[in-house]
């Protein structure tokens, strides 16, 4: 069982985020990058899956050059390699680009299964998998709160708002799971040590097949036109209570329409 795993760095979930005043995208140097967090949980099953079955799991991750150091976090959790794309026409990317590359980058290489965490923490969007999948005409087994593999076939629990489905398909197939599947792994310090020898292939766009024109910002399906800080929250007011607190804490209210 050979299963790829894709990952994506972001900024710290608890960090103030910034766009970048020079071209309005999120400004990923004003916080600390991390290893999108919801992408864990998908490393953790596939990991699970193969001390299971057997086999290997490989870390993708498209993204700058620091992003090698979520590559390596991930590996570091127990997996066996990484690949990491690379290039400076792909700044700006948006989710149609971004399942370009993934997808390009993915075929051929015969994996039993692609996997994702059901979203970015950083774009919110829970496309891209979807989109990988109908690029590489894959069967996309999506928000998986269950995943069970015998043989060629998989069965997942998708999660609904009324519960779940059960949903069945043949390998190889891509899937997205969701935070409720397991509980991830810390690494263990012989895996961080083995995780800084370890293979990682790095590729760029002409590495993959596609062209510079295809991605990038200036391809991007939407944009952020214009932006500006959010203003300064208001001092509040402060009631002295004199014997009428009370009352003047009712009026407030009934403006508020809070009563």
């Amino acid at each position: 069982m050979n299963i790829c795993v894709c990952v994506k760095q972001v900024p710290d979930s608890w960090a103030e985020k910034k766009l970048s005043a020079s071209d309005s995208t999120l400004d990923r140097a004003a916080a600390e990058r991390v290893i999108n967090e919801l992408d864990e949980y998908a490393i953790e099953e596939a990991l699970q899956i193969v001390e299971a079955q057997g086999g290997e799991v490989t870390i993708m991750s498209m993204g700058p050059a620091e992003a090698v150091d979520s590559v390596r976090k991930a590996i570091s959790m127990g997996a066996h390699s990484g690949i990491h794309i690379a290039d400076d026409a792909l700044h700006g990317s948006d989710a149609v680009a971004t399942s370009l590359v993934l997808a390009k980058a993915l075929e051929g290489r015969n994996f039993d299964l692609i996997m994702f965490g059901s979203e970015s923490t950083d774009a919110r969007m829970s496309v891209v998998p979807a989109m990988v999948a109908a690029r590489l005409n894959l069967p996309q087994m999506t928000f998986a709160s269950k995943v069970e593999v015998n043989g060629s076939d998989l069965k997942i629990h998708r999660s609904t708002d009324y519960g779940y489905d059960e949903v069945v398909s043949k390998l190889p197939a891509v899937i997205s799971v969701v935070e409720k599947i397991n509980e991830p792994r810390y690494p263990s310090f012989k895996n961080i040590m083995a995780a800084k020898k370890a293979p990682i292939e790095s590729l760029s766009l002409s590495d993959i097949g596609v062209d510079a024109s295809q991605v990038g910002l200036a391809t991007a399906w939407s944009q952020v036109s214009s932006f500006a800080d959010r203003p300064a929250k208001p001092a509040g007011t402060v009631v002295a209570d004199e014997g009428t607190g009370a009352a003047k804490i009712a009026e407030f209210l009934t403006a508020q329409k809070f009563v």
